[in-house]
């Protein structure tokens, strides 16, 4: 595997994650990941991070895993190279000091050009694979909130800068499933619909990441959307225009 770098310093490391790779192992498949191309690279730092316990006691170890991302969705991901690092960037997304921007190409055109939606988030009562925000989800309810602007609509389809004050499983495609406005391509949460816009992939990418640094001044990293999805974005007049000003 070969992930694109978009910034590194002794610390850390952030990558463009593409579409389809697994963010660390899940145990149940043998595909190569994120931590394990980090691991692979940088093997001074393979012990950096937390171990997952999975249910029938398998332990997992996650190098250098401070977040992560759906296999689907592309974009940018940020590695920790020392512990103290781990532990500082593990603390700025648990205290919501990391600043999240997705870009989302959805069905249809919302009502309101921005807005917050704050739903709950549990599990689906009818697939174990789903989280969902009806009220009547399974199991704890967790706060979500997500912030959204429209930044272009062709008529048929928006394009959606989203921004996740939250960290929830699938939490802006459930959100944006809620408002009745799904994600391109997805296939979990908008089954049946057609893919449009010329994807095979979920419309849905990691854009922007802004990170508090020891020194106090933030660290901006920006993951251009691959060629893919910009085939997409001219399909929106001035698309390109808008996804340049996010």
């Amino acid at each position: 595997m070969n992930l694109p770098i978009i910034y590194e310093d002794e610390q850390l490391v952030a990558v463009n994650k593409p579409a389809g790779v697994m963010t660390h192992p899940d145990g149940k498949t043998s595909e190569e990941t994120v931590s394990d191309w980090f691991a692979a690279r940088y093997p001074e730092s393979k012990d950096v991070g937390e171990v997952q316990k999975l249910p029938d006691g398998t332990e997992l170890t996650r190098p250098g895993v401070v977040h992560r991302l759906d296999r689907d969705t592309s974009g940018v991901i940020v590695l920790a190279k020392t512990q103290e690092a781990h532990a500082f960037l593990k603390s700025a997304f648990q205290n919501r000091e990391a600043k999240k921007t997705y870009v989302a190409f959805v069905y249809g055109i919302p009502k309101e050009r921005r807005g917050v939606i704050e739903f709950a988030i549990g599990r689906s009562r009818k697939d174990f694979r789903l989280r969902s925000a009806q009220p009547k989800a399974k199991g704890l309810l967790r706060e979500a909130v997500t912030r959204y602007e429209v930044i272009a609509d062709n008529g048929t389809h928006s394009i959606m800068k989203a921004m996740p004050e939250t960290g929830r499983t699938h939490q802006i495609r459930v959100h944006l499933k809620a408002i009745h406005h799904p994600v391109v391509g997805d296939t979990l949460y908008a089954p049946g619909r057609p893919e449009d816009l010329g994807f095979n992939r979920l419309g849905l990418h990691a854009y922007r990441l802004e990170l508090p640094s020891p020194t106090g001044e933030p660290r901006i990293l920006t993951a251009p959307l691959p060629e893919e999805l910009m085939k997409g974005v001219e399909k929106f007049p001035e698309g390109a225009a808008r996804i340049a000003s996010i």
